[in-house]
């Protein structure tokens, strides 16, 4: 029988998800079926719980959802619970199995693929949510100089300096902290960029030779991508790349195989 697999979130539409996994399925001979959920922004726990009884096997989350998924979840894996999100669900008879493979996704998508060395960097991540949470435990073991969260909601932020400082250099604060700073990796894990909105950046924050980071993805650059390019920085490069690596750690978890990537991103970037 066709086992089923979704991504939920709130938006959907853009996401490439079904496509991705979907030739996964044929790259690996895996009889499986896979679609997009929109979940309403207050019915998430409903929302998994009729695809589980539909048969649903694994769902891949996004925003806004990733914390709900973590309170969700029966039991979680140790990468969960140092994110304290979940963007991977599995679904047994009497378990939910919670994951977070964006962590792995992004280090390996800017490592591997940009071939860029996080080692001895400045780091900037704008956010604080599900998204942010699940790469800074990350980031931190590929020995940055340090680590800068920036939010509107302060104490988020805050939050977050005080759940990961004892990994290593960590501080949370308002994004007005950032004046006269340089970074030389600034990551968007903020939603703005699905609306076409920009982060209050204050200006002058891309140091020489910096790398611009959104965790969306587009046909076009975002436009934090662009004020990027606009203002110093040297590299920009949107989350297609990291979708593409946490979904083969996605299917993994389910599958028990792991697809090859490295043929797929400029089959996706054609449309």
């Amino acid at each position: 029988m066709t086992d089923l697999y979704a991504v939920i979130g709130n938006p959907v539409a853009q996401t490439k998800s079904p496509r991705i996994h979907a030739e996964f399925a044929r790259q690996l001979k895996q009889d499986l079926r896979y679609e997009a959920i929109l979940a309403p922004h207050d019915g998430f726990a409903a929302a998994v719980a009729v695809f589980r009884a539909a048969g649903g096997k694994g769902l891949n989350v996004t925003l806004p959802f990733k914390l709900e998924a973590f309170a969700l979840a029966t039991e979680r894996s140790d990468r969960a619970e140092q994110a304290g999100a979940v963007n991977t669900l599995k679904f047994d008879d009497a378990t939910i199995l919670g994951d977070n493979t964006d962590g792995a996704g992004l280090v390996g998508d800017i490592q591997d693929r940009l071939r860029y060395a996080i080692r001895g960097k400045r780091v900037l991540i704008m956010g604080a949510g599900g998204a942010a949470r699940g790469v800074v435990l990350p980031l931190l073991r590929c020995e940055p100089a340090s680590i800068a969260i920036a939010n509107r909601t302060v104490e988020k932020a805050l939050a977050l300096e005080r759940r990961f400082a004892p990994f290593g250099p960590v501080e949370g604060g308002a994004y007005a902290r950032l004046s006269g700073r340089q970074f030389d990796l600034v990551i968007n894990a903020t939603s703005a960029s699905l609306s076409g909105e920009l982060p209050p950046l204050p200006p002058g924050v891309f140091a020489p030779g910096a790398l611009a980071y959104d965790m969306v993805y587009g046909s076009e650059l975002t436009r934090f991508l662009a004020y990027a390019q606009d203002n110093g920085a040297e590299q920009v490069a949107d989350g297609l790349g990291m979708l593409l690596a946490q979904a083969a750690e996605s299917f993994f978890l389910w599958r028990g195989v792991r697809p090859d990537t490295a043929p797929m991103i400029e089959l996706l970037r054609r449309g």
